[in-house]
């Protein structure tokens, strides 16, 4: 069962059963964004929309996501923001390079078969000096969880990956010659620091940092 069959299924029952769960993390992340005028802001992954009632106003919201069930149920989302949707793969994200302030990515990251391409999308779309958001459950570099390792290989078929290491999705985006990404912020937030919420800053300069 491919995920955009196994979330097409789980669509009309998502919100019933995330939201609850989810939703005072979603609302303290996005309080991270501030204030956000003027500027273009990706949603990468959106599903259901469950982030759209919490948005702060006066950007330009942008959603993607490649479960068109999802999109319809992100449609019905309450809240007087306009949010463009998308149908898209945000590990092959249909945008040019450089176009976005900020990409925020909840609950995606575990979720896709390839989050280092996930997350290498999203920093290929982010203007120099833009910001991406990340809420999502991670292991630490030789955390040994073996039942979430252990789950990983069936879950990751239905909804989600329990052993993704961020630190690994990270480096594997590290380009030799390029300057690092700046990690502004990595705090837990959920279930002893299983879930975190991590501020990414690209870089402007095309110096490397020592």
């Amino acid at each position: 069962m491919g995920l955009r069959h196994s979330y097409t299924v789980l669509a009309p029952i998502y919100d019933l059963v995330v939201r609850r769960a989810t939703a005072a993390l979603r609302k303290r992340s996005l309080q991270m964004l501030g204030d956000v005028t003027g500027q273009t802001v990706l949603l990468a992954g959106i599903g259901s929309g469950l982030d759209i009632p919490l948005l702060p106003p006066a950007a330009q919201y942008i959603g993607v996501d490649i479960t068109p069930a999802m999109l319809r149920q992100a449609r019905r989302q309450p809240g007087g923001l306009s949010v463009a949707l998308h149908a898209g793969d945000v590990m092959a994200l249909p945008y040019p390079n450089g176009c976005f302030d900020i990409v925020v990515m909840h609950l995606i990251l575990a979720v896709v078969p390839h989050p280092e391409k996930a997350l290498a999308e999203a920093l290929r779309v982010l203007k120099p000096g833009g910001r991406l958001l990340i809420l999502d459950k991670f292991l630490r570099r030789g955390q040994r969880a073996p039942l979430r390792r252990w789950l990983s290989p069936l879950l990751g078929k239905i909804a989600t990956r329990t052993d993704v290491v961020f630190e690994d999705v990270l480096a594997a985006c590290q380009q030799p010659g390029l300057p690092l990404l700046d990690v502004v912020s990595d705090t837990p937030v959920l279930a002893h620091g299983w879930f975190r919420n991590i501020l990414l800053r690209k870089p402007v300069s095309g110096i490397c940092r020592e």
